[in-house]
């Protein structure tokens, strides 16, 4: 009971908590960021927002003493022919990071791009 009125404070911190990007959307936790591509899939837009949640989410922080979750941005860069197949824009970032020689914490963002469908599998081609 009390882990549960915990895990709610949590979420309802994570969602308005304010941050640069952060306060624009709301973010639903997510434990790795295959639901939110297949999200940014689904969306009209092509866009999904979450917050990195978990054993691997607070190991990160804890690790570098960031001052903020772990955001993940996804964008849809471009749609294949094939129905529900796009090239994505993942975008992991944090704020407050310590990166060992720094002088000061900062943000410290990680994308990378990826060819994904609805079936988690990649197009079959890329036009």
């Amino acid at each position: 009971m009390k882990s549960t009125a915990i895990i709610r404070f949590a979420l309802v911190i994570t969602v308005v908590a304010p941050s640069a990007h952060a306060d624009e959307v709301v973010r639903p936790p997510v434990t790795d960021p295959r639901p939110l591509m297949l999200a940014a899939l689904q969306a009209s837009d092509g866009q999904a927002h979450g917050v990195l949640t978990g054993d691997i989410a607070e190991a990160i922080t804890k690790r570098f003493s960031a001052s903020s979750p772990i955001y993940i941005d996804v964008s849809t860069e471009k749609r294949y022919a094939q129905p529900g197949c796009a090239r994505l824009k993942v975008s992991f970032w944090q704020d407050g990071v310590t990166l060992p020689g720094a002088a000061a914490p900062r943000r410290q963002t990680v994308d990378f791009g990826i060819n994904y469908c609805l079936d988690g599998r990649p197009p079959r081609s890329l036009s």
